[in-house]
């Protein structure tokens, strides 16, 4: 069985005492590797190994081509090592490999190479002052930053913190989610081969509070925290920095609207409505699992919806005609089955889908009343529920009654309506006609239970720096303070 190490200073390290843990396939239900179990020790060793390259290594003062050159030299290795990459996610987490091939590994490839890029091309201010002083901005990195990634897209959110990471100059230890490890011990090697100096970037496996994740959030060295996960973890994570005063940037839960109108291209919303919501069996933050329909609508869409849904194929996630895979672990598909088990209960009716064998969920269409659990909160999984409106004004409300803010989507071929809607709705993200579509200048994160801060582009820049001002007297006559003797000009 192979072996999945932390990565530390360079080096690939088991833990202290041969510590392990499992991954689990979640198709064929069966460990395929075992997983360096990390606690205290590895996080503080793996801290302390970023502290050391922050302070007194190459890689903060670098110039950013130069640190660009090392961050594009990965990018190009993660390329040719695609088929690993993405057969370690799919293994770990039961991804379709055509997803994980096609989409994940470029994507997390590309996050290499607009970070460096932008980093390198990204201009401060300068601020001439009429009292014939002049200001301008700096962007320093801000020192060691802690990433924890979740395990629905484990590469692409690994890179999506650690690329800007590196390219601003900081240092990082990578905490991969327990379920899907693989990748980011993968990711380091190549760092290193791609000529990363040691103790840039560490990976430290393990689980959440009382292991490595609760050390690393909790630790007064660390400088940033970013995270990416469950709401109530990040309510933990972020008390925890309070202690330490320690910026972080949370990305939480989701319980994304998708609000298809009357005047919408059924031909467009369909196959995007499709996708919004079973993509990666469901396990999106950014899912569209509240799907609103306009009454006059309802029954032509919810036909070739459900359609669409039922003819994607189920099956082994290895094999590349698979479009819908099993949920991530165990763990996750009872809570998933919870939901699903309970829509009755809930005054609730199943339209389409249901339970499959093993850890499968079938692309599930459900009506449910407000106060049902499967309406309210983030499943996390292939299942939508479906409820009409009759005014844009009733839509709108609709979307934006849940405490989440993540996102949300909108079907309509009237120009005025989409500009209204988009600024009336809740969400840190609208997609229009579309979904999921991506410029990495743009900010991401949400509101309300979805989370704190912005990523992406300059955001980006924003947290993981410490932005300075800097301010020059350039002129001779520049008043000085009257108590102190004034230097005649040379």
């Amino acid at each position: 069985m192979d072996l999945v190490p932390h990565v530390i200073d360079g080096e690939e390290v088991e833990s202290e005492g041969g510590a392990r843990f499992h991954t689990v396939d979640p198709w064929t239900r069966e460990a395929w590797a075992e997983v360096a179990l990390g606690g205290q020790g590895e996080a503080d060793r793996a801290v302390a190994a970023a502290r050391r390259a922050f302070d007194d290594g190459p890689w903060p003062r670098m110039g950013f081509a130069e640190r660009g050159a090392v961050l594009h030299r990965l990018a190009d290795l993660m390329v040719e090592h695609t088929e690993e990459l993405a057969l370690a996610d799919t293994r770990d987490m039961g991804k379709p490999i055509s997803d994980s091939t096609g989409k994940d590994v470029p994507r997390s490839a590309l996050n290499f190479r607009f970070f460096a890029d932008h980093a390198r091309l990204a201009a401060g201010e300068a601020l001439p002052m009429d009292t014939g002083h002049h200001a301008y901005t700096r962007f320093e990195p801000a020192g060691v930053v802690a990433a924890i990634a979740p395990w629905n897209f484990p590469l692409m959110l690994e890179t999506w913190k650690v690329a800007p990471a590196l390219a601003w100059g900081n240092t990082v230890v990578l905490k991969p989610a327990e379920d899907t490890p693989t990748s980011a011990t993968m990711l380091a090697r190549l760092a290193l081969e791609a000529g990363m100096p040691p103790g840039v970037l560490n990976v430290v496996h393990g689980f959440g509070p009382d292991s490595a994740g609760q050390a690393l959030t909790e630790d007064p060295r660390v400088d940033r925290i970013t995270f990416t996960g469950e709401s109530g973890t990040g309510r933990a994570i972020a008390r925890a920095a309070a202690a330490n005063l320690t910026p972080v940037s949370l990305e939480l839960g989701g319980k994304g609207a998708n609000l298809v109108f009357a005047d919408a291209d059924l031909d467009t919303a369909v196959p995007w409505s499709v996708q919004a919501i079973f993509s990666n069996a469901g396990q999106v933050c950014l899912a569209g699992s509240r799907l609103f329909v306009e009454r006059s609508v309802m029954p032509e869409f919810l036909a070739r919806f459900t359609a669409a849904a039922a003819a994607l194929r189920l099956g082994d996630p290895k094999d590349r005609a698979t479009q819908l895979g099993p949920l991530a672990s165990e763990e996750h598909y009872k809570k998933v089955r919870s939901y699903v088990d309970g829509i009755e209960a809930d005054g609730g009716e199943v339209l389409a889908g249901g339970l499959d064998d093993g850890w499968v969920v079938r692309p599930t269409v459900v009506h449910a009343p407000p106060t049902a659990r499967v309406y309210r909160e983030e499943v996390f999984g292939p299942v939508v529920v479906v409820q009409p409106f009759d005014s844009e004004a009733e839509a709108v409300a609709l979307a934006n009654d849940t405490p989440y803010g993540l996102n949300a989507m909108l079907f309509t071929e009237n120009l005025s309506r989409a500009h209204r809607v988009s600024a009336a709705l809740k969400a840190g993200t609208v997609w229009t006609n579309c979904f999921f579509i991506r410029d990495l200048r743009a900010p991401f994160g949400g509101v309300g239970d979805s989370g704190v801060g912005r990523e992406g582009g300059s955001f980006s820049r924003e947290f993981f720096t410490e932005p300075k001002a800097v301010v020059m007297a350039i002129h001779d006559d520049v008043p000085v303070p009257s108590s102190g003797p004034r230097r005649s000009a040379q």
